[in-house]
């Protein structure tokens, strides 16, 4: 029992789509290996959608080329793309059995009923359905129709699949065990894939590699940790996961001035001089005692959260700023607690500090500036 088919290559080229004066993809490249699952994610009207449906065929772009093991597409209608589709809605014929949907589309190709019926009964097993093969879509759960809506579009063994917020309409345990089954059925058939969410979790469990978009534009494209760890941009940084995002101004390459009462000693020494943004994850920080002496900043708990696994602190450090700081709440590494209104001290290393210019680069840091206290 396989869903193996030949995997196909996708390149998407400047593709450009407006809707009037708006622009919703502006000039967006990409190339997905065969085999390969992306993720293209961002915020609702980033143009992820839209990508998709110009990728699919229901949209004509503007300007631009999509092509298919190196052949252009664009002259294709849809329904000869040879692509596998699930949308969000699951989009299934309300008045047709779980079988009988996923036999449409080898019905629409006018394959012989024998090898439709054994085609069918295989993806039925697959997505474990061959006991609900004469439902109607009313009378399967969410989960059972989304298989049923990804049995279909795998049936016609697909060039590329793609996922259009598949999991969107599923509550939030289901929603993890069936990225688990989807992910385990892409990579076991070596299907070449796109999907949209802006699930950022989501698409970190899913995806080979992200497409993170913001406004119709590519902000970056690499793997979970290229994003995680070395965000392209500030919006990056905030998007995937999550960062204290600090913008002030970069003083003597070393300092990052906040405000007129709130200075940042950085862990790196930089180049520049000016506006600039310090982006700088809750589980980099560290807490200690305010005697410290070689601290980024000091501050004051507002906040001490335990969450089990995880104990949070909200630290206050001047007027202008406060930041998250996350550390573990179990076991022999168990970060210490401090009580609302205890003075602290915050730590981090200059490999853990992502700081960028005022255009969003980000700066590379020369060397560790070590030794030195954030004045307050």
């Amino acid at each position: 029992m396989s869903v193996q088919s030949a995997a196909a290559s996708l390149t998407i080229e400047r593709l450009t789509r407006r809707f009037g004066q708006q622009l919703a993809v502006d000039e967006v490249s990409l190339s997905v290996a065969p085999g390969e699952m992306i993720v293209l994610l961002g915020p609702s009207g980033c143009g992820k959608t839209t990508t998709l449906r110009v990728i699919a065929g229901f949209v004509q772009p503007s300007a631009g080329d999509v092509r298919v093991n190196g052949e252009s597409i664009l002259h294709l209608p849809a329904y000869k793309r040879e692509m596998g589709i699930v949308f969000q809605s699951y989009a299934l014929f309300p008045h047709l059995t779980a079988q009988r949907n996923i036999a449409f589309g080898l019905e629409m190709r006018r394959m012989p009923r024998a090898a439709i019926d054994s085609r069918v009964a295989e993806m039925l097993r697959l997505v474990k359905l061959h006991d609900f093969a004469e439902r109607l879509p009313r009378q399967l759960s969410g989960g059972q129709q989304q298989r049923v809506a990804l049995a279909r579009a795998l049936a016609i063994h697909p060039k590329l699949l793609l996922l259009d917020e598949p999991l969107s309409n599923l509550d939030a345990s289901l929603r993890q065990e069936m990225a688990r089954e989807i992910r385990i059925l892409q990579q076991s058939g070596g299907i070449t894939t796109v999907m949209v969410t802006h699930d950022q979790a989501e698409a970190m469990a899913m995806a080979d590699r992200l497409v993170v978009m913001r406004e119709g534009r590519v902000e970056q494209i690499g793997r979970q940790e290229d994003l995680y760890e070395r965000p392209a941009t500030p919006f990056v940084a905030r998007f995937i996961g999550q960062s204290n995002i600090l913008s002030g101004r970069l003083e003597a390459g070393a300092h990052l001035a906040l405000g007129p009462a709130t200075n940042l000693s950085l862990a790196g020494r930089y180049a520049a001089a000016g506006s600039a943004t310090l982006a700088i994850r809750p589980e980099s920080i560290r807490l200690a005692p305010p005697s410290s002496n070689d601290a980024r900043a000091q501050g004051t708990v507002e906040l001490c959260t335990y969450l089990g696994a995880v104990v949070e602190h909200l630290v206050r450090l001047g007027p202008e700023a406060s930041v998250l700081v996350r550390g573990p709440g179990l076991g022999p590494d168990a970060a210490p607690r401090f009580a609302a209104g205890a003075r602290v001290a915050l730590h981090w290393s200059a490999a853990e500090e992502r700081v960028f210019d005022e255009s969003d680069r980000p700066l590379p840091a020369a060397m560790p500036a070590l030794g030195r206290t954030a004045a307050f």
